[in-house]
């Protein structure tokens, strides 16, 4: 199988959330108890109506892809397959800094269990961080890389990259300018450390940058060497919809970006509204579909 990407546009609602899901959103710390599960669950069924509902007004079902966890994700792996939907499955244990599986070695046997279209990690590596762990991490996503494109699967990689104390430090501890002023160069960084340990993505989920020659620079280094087929969509990262549509309208005309996988910028609030009793289910179902529609609005009008 080639590497990366080729069936254009990719527009994935991504509702992965674990560990930080259970504990801001609803409160329960350490592991549920099999009601809290089911209520958890039932908030993401939520979420995965809105998409269906999106679907129905007119998202294209081959563009349009849903990231969900097996922890709490209930059905709803099963019901985007059948609907034709794309399918994005987490491997990482929720809530820690360094990558580890969430099942260990039997990874591959989750994996082929619910068979998604993409297989995805999300991984904090600072290319200036500390040397063991990002060591260790490659280690484990080299092992992961390598029995994916072995099976002829596909994989999509986030990439987080958190400012270490001396970066943040030398713009004065303002998280903005590090964001503008030093992350884009160290993703390029990373991008770069990652592929030269033998780890081949296919799809780099990666945050947003507010120039559109960063964006370029990024796509370019996910498509160096070779790796021609190589793509790239945005994180939302939680940030106001006025920030992600700037990071989309930045990304979307640069060759090398084919979408979006924006998660609680979509569905936080709806789902919120919903569980206080402000808004019914339907009007929050209703809304998600109307907050992801609009995004794909504004990277479509931008492309």
């Amino acid at each position: 199988m080639a590497l990366g990407y080729s069936e254009g546009r990719l527009f994935i609602l991504a509702f992965d959330h674990r560990g930080s899901f259970q504990t801001k959103m609803f409160g329960i710390e350490g592991s549920p108890n099999p009601e809290q599960t089911e209520t958890i669950s039932d908030a993401k069924r939520l979420v995965y109506e809105g998409m269906e509902l999106a679907v129905e007004r007119g998202a294209q079902a081959g563009a349009t892809g849903v990231l969900v966890d097996e922890q709490f994700g209930s059905n709803v792996p099963e019901r985007a397959q059948a609907k034709g939907l794309k399918l994005a499955m987490p491997v990482e244990k929720s809530g820690s800094n360094e990558f580890h599986f969430e099942y260990g070695d039997d990874f591959g046997a989750h994996i082929e269990k619910f068979n998604p279209d993409f297989t995805k990690v999300l991984v904090r590596y600072n290319p200036e961080g500390d040397p063991g762990m990002n060591e260790r991490q490659l280690g484990r996503l080299k092992q992961l890389s390598d029995w994916l494109h072995e099976n002829d699967r596909k994989f999509l990689f986030e990439l987080l990259v958190p400012a270490e104390p001396a970066q943040l430090e030398s713009v004065g501890g303002d998280e903005g300018r590090y964001d503008s002023e030093l992350r884009p160069a160290l993703m390029r960084g990373a991008i770069e450390a990652i592929q030269n340990a033998g780890v081949e993505a296919d799809i780099w989920k990666i945050e947003g940058v507010d120039r559109r020659e960063d964006a370029q620079m990024l796509a370019e280094q996910t498509r160096i060497d070779g790796r021609d087929g190589v793509v790239c969509v945005l994180l939302g990262r939680g940030a106001s919809d006025e920030k992600v549509d700037q990071w989309l309208r930045e990304a979307a005309p640069v060759d090398g970006f084919v979408g979006f996988a924006i998660g609680r910028s979509i569905w936080w609030d709806s789902l919120k509204g919903f569980l206080d009793g402000s808004i019914s289910r339907e009007d929050a179902v209703t809304q998600v579909a109307d907050n992801y529609l609009r995004f794909i609005s504004v990277y479509e009008s931008a492309a």
